[in-house]
């Protein structure tokens, strides 16, 4: 037996010992530099995903317990040690967008506390994302949120189909803007027959540069609906037409400059009158006669505009009516509309749970997308290129 020496004194150590001592001290070191995944949802239905996500990884759920008080504040308690490790958040959007956003914040700044090493949130749809633009007098309410999300302790972000790609500028830490579009590509060639003699629509002229994308992958004709059924954001008023309307106003109160008490330009200025837009009728432009006619779009709330489209497009002569898209959040009478509607199917993936808009409405389908969640996971923790899942990624897609 090797006699070992620590500190002036003899010890007697074996070699079995010894090789236990390393062996802890190994496991330590890989427990230290690990990674953990850990779901932000309160709920049943949102933790779904996050299954998916780890049983593709190996990989356990992380210990912890997500719940509101009676008072609906949210509270977060991690039930195992996250110090020194790459964290990973998933935290999928249900209806109650709010409380799912303070649930998210409230575990990344549990977890910052407790000293993780990498905060990262797995936020397949990116909520408030519509409103990255500046209307009338409110707010870029996605630029609060990024900043929110980074106070709280988030050093990267993975999500799915940002609305609009600038969005990622809105982020002080890296942002990895996946696609859903392999995916609902292969259900188009896989899951619709005769997808051949099929036409990619886009429901808008703002839309057709993502159709563009599916229908060149596809080899197919493209489509774009254009009318007064379809309100694009860049036609909302957005307040820069300032100066406001004129007030008459009586006396004289305080310091005034020429020509600004009542709004007016200066003498000798004359502005080009402003016409109003006026949208046509909704046509089609493209044949769809005698096709099947896929809209494509990245968010289905709403679905009025797509239930006035499939009338349009049945009218023209195309046969069959698929929406795909990335988002299905199918809010209020959504699955009601589209199960009375002239839509064969809607395509959307998991990135929202939408199981019981699925019983209400058996139009609509799911594609899985755990599988470049989980990859892309592997691929931050052990520091590898995520070029590999942008592959035959179009810009405009």
């Amino acid at each position: 037996m090797p006699i070992r020496r620590f500190g002036g004194h003899r010890s007697l150590v074996s070699h079995s010992q010894t090789t236990k001592l390393s062996y802890g001290y190994n496991r330590m070191n890989i427990s230290r530099s690990g990674y953990r995944v850990f779901s932000a949802n309160s709920t049943t239905a949102c933790t779904e995903l996050a299954k998916k996500i780890t049983e593709r990884l190996g990989v356990e759920l992380g210990k912890s317990v997500v719940y509101q008080e009676s008072n609906t504040e949210t509270r977060v308690d991690v039930k195992e040690s996250v110090r020194g490790q790459d964290i990973f958040i998933i935290q999928t959007i249900p209806r109650d967008v709010n409380t799912a956003i303070m649930e998210l914040l409230v575990m990344a700044y549990a977890l910052k506390t407790s000293c993780a090493k990498n905060i990262i949130g797995v936020i397949p749809y990116f909520p408030y994302s519509k409103q990255c633009k500046m209307r009338k007098r409110g707010s870029i309410v996605c630029k609060l949120l990024a900043s929110m999300l980074a106070i709280a302790g988030l050093t990267h972000i993975i999500t799915v189909d940002l609305h609009q790609k600038e969005i990622q500028g809105f982020f002080s830490f890296p942002v990895d803007n996946l696609r859903a579009s392999p995916f609902l590509i292969q259900y188009i060639q896989e899951e619709i027959p005769d997808y051949r003699n099929a036409i990619i629509v886009a429901k808008s002229p703002s839309a057709a540069k993502r159709a563009q994308s599916y229908a060149e992958r596809l080899r197919l004709g493209l489509a774009v609906l254009h009318g007064e059924a379809n309100h694009s954001e860049s036609d909302m008023t957005d307040g820069r037409q300032s100066p406001p309307l004129s007030r008459t106003t009586t006396g004289h109160t305080g310091l005034e400059l020429p020509c600004v008490r009542h709004h007016v330009p200066f003498p000798g200025i004359e502005l080009p009158m402003m016409m109003a837009k006026e949208k046509p009728p909704i046509t089609v432009v493209g044949d769809v006669g005698g096709r099947i006619a896929i809209i494509i779009d990245d968010i289905i709330d709403d679905v009025e505009e797509y239930v006035a489209a499939a009338e349009i497009l049945k009218e023209r002569g195309a046969y069959k009516i698929y929406i795909m898209a990335t988002h299905g959040l199918l809010s209020a009478e959504a699955p009601r509309l589209i199960e009375e509607s002239a839509i064969d199917e809607v395509v959307v993936t998991n990135t929202v749970p939408h199981e019981v808009q699925k019983l209400q409405c058996p139009k609509i389908k799911t594609v899985d997308v755990s599988m470049i969640l989980a990859e892309a996971i592997r691929r931050i923790h052990n520091g590898e290129s995520m070029a590999y899942l942008f592959r035959n990624i179009a810009v405009d897609d």
